[in-house]
C-alpha cells in the first residue's frame, strides 16, 4: 500500500494481470447472459485476495473460565475533520467550518457539511459534506438513462425499506457516452471497465474506494458496483496536470459555454472518508477545493445546472423513514430538492450512503 493509499486500500501489491470485461457484444441489456458469477468465474481464477473494507471494527475481549470470548464487534467512527481554511480572507461566518448533517449513526454524526468560497469565483458558494465510511454504507443505484436498461433492482425511487437506514444520498457520472468509462452492477456489465480512468468502487459489505482503475482499485470477488468517469482530477492529493481556467470541453461539455457552471466530484480522504464538492465554479476551483477537505484522489461527478445534487435526511426518530420533508440540499443554490431520489422519473445513477448496523 503506498503512503498516499487510503487506511484500508485495495490497492494490489503484486496482483496478476487482470482480465478485462471488454465483450460488450456478449453484453447486450437485457441480455440475461452476463452475471456476477460469469464476470467474476474469471477473476477468481487469476487468485486475487478478496480486499480488506475501509472501515474498522473494535472487539471487546472479556474472561471466562473456559477461556477469553469476543463481544458483538462495536463501529468506530473515523476522526471528525478539521475545518476547512477559507481561500479568501476576510471569511465568512462559518465559513469551513463543519456542521452535522443528516440523521446520527449509532448516536454519531456520519456526514458533516460546510461551505466555502471558490479562490475565482468569490462571490458563491461551493458545498462540501465530509462522509464517514465507517460508519455508512455504499450503493450504487441504476437508471434506464444512466446508465440504461429497465433490470435494475436498485433504481429510482428509494424504497421504503431502504429508507430507513438512508442519510445521504448523491448524483452519479456523466451519461456513459460522454464518461469514457465503464459501468458494472448487480452482475451487468453495462460498459467495459477502463484501465486508468477515475474510478468509485462498491464493495460487498457496503465499503468503498476510489483510484484509478488497474492501480488503485481492481477486480475482485468482493466488488459489486464500478461507476468509472474521465480520468482522476485529484491524484496523490495533487490537481491532475494540465487543468485550464476557462475549459468548457476536457473535463465535460458545459452548457453554453459557461465556465463557472455547476459542477461536482467525489474524493477519498488518505483515512478512507470520502468528500463531496458541488457549486458554480471553473475545474481547477473544483481540484482545489477537494485538495482542501483532504482528498488523496477525487474524479468528476455530473454537471451543469440540472444535475449535480446532495442531500442528507433527517427523520425525527432514529429509525425513521428519511423522506423529501426531511431532507435538505448541500447548498440553496442546488436546483434539484431532496425528492429526487424518490421520484420514479428520475432515471439517473445515484449513490446513497446508508448508516452501518
Amino acid at each position: 500500500m503506498s503512503p498516499n493509499s487510503p487506511r484500508g486500500s485495495h490497492e494490489p501489491s503484486t496482483a496478476p494481470a487482470l482480465p478485462r470485461l471488454t465483450d460488450h457484444r456478449a453484453l447486450e441489456l437485457g441480455d440475461g447472459r452476463f452475471t456476477r458469477r460469469t464476470a467474476l468465474a474469471s477473476v477468481a481464477a487469476v487468485g486475487l485476495a478478496v480486499p480488506s473494507t475501509t472501515w474498522r471494527l473494535a472487539q471487546r475481549s472479556s474472561s471466562h473460565s473456559h477461556g477469553a470470548t469476543l463481544a458483538p464487534a462495536t463501529l468506530h467512527s473515523l476522526p471528525a475533520p478539521a475545518a476547512l481554511t477559507p481561500f479568501l480572507s476576510p471569511s465568512l461566518v462559518g465559513e469551513g467550518v463543519w456542521r452535522p448533517g443528516g440523521r446520527t449513526v449509532h448516536g454519531v454524526s456520519a456526514i458533516r457539511t460546510t461551505t466555502i468560497r471558490p479562490l475565482d469565483t468569490p462571490a458563491t458558494l461551493a458545498g462540501v459534506a465530509w462522509m464517514d465510511t465507517a460508519l455508512l454504507t455504499a450503493r450504487l443505484y441504476s437508471g434506464s438513462l444512466s446508465p440504461g436498461g429497465l433490470f435494475w433492482k436498485y433504481t429510482a425511487p428509494i424504497t421504503r425499506s431502504a429508507a430507513r437506514t438512508l442519510v445521504a444520498a448523491f448524483n452519479g457520472g456523466f451519461l456513459l457516452k460522454d464518461s469514457h468509462g465503464g459501468y458494472l452492477s448487480e452482475g451487468h456489465l453495462v460498459a467495459p471497465l477502463v484501465d486508468g480512468a477515475g474510478t468509485l468502487v462498491i464493495y460487498r459489505d457496503g465499503s468503498v474506494n476510489l483510484g484509478q482503475w488497474g492501480r488503485d482499485v481492481v477486480m475482485t470477488p468482493t466488488v459489486v458496483a464500478v461507476r468509472q468517469n474521465l480520468r482522476l482530477l485529484v491524484d496523490h492529493g495533487a490537481p491532475a496536470v494540465g487543468l485550464q481556467q476557462f475549459d468548457v470541453t476536457t473535463w465535460g461539455s458545459s452548457l453554453n459555454n459557461i465556465v463557472d457552471t455547476p459542477r461536482s466530484a467525489l474524493g477519498i480522504t488518505a483515512n478512507g472518508a470520502l468528500v463531496y464538492v458541488e457549486g458554480p465554479m471553473n475545474i481547477i476551483d473544483l481540484a482545489r477545493i477537494l485538495i482542501r477537505a483532504g482528498a488523496e484522489r477525487a474524479m468528476v461527478l455530473d454537471m451543469n445546472p440540472l444535475w449535480p445534487i446532495f442531500a442528507t435526511y433527517t427523520p425525527a426518530t432514529p429509525g425513521g423513514l428519511a423522506t423529501p420533508s426531511n431532507g435538505r440540499v448541500l447548498t440553496n443554490s442546488m436546483l434539484q430538492t431532496p425528492a429526487r431520489f424518490f421520484q420514479p422519473t428520475y432515471a439517473r445513477d445515484f449513490v446513497t450512503m446508508s448508516a452501518r448496523s
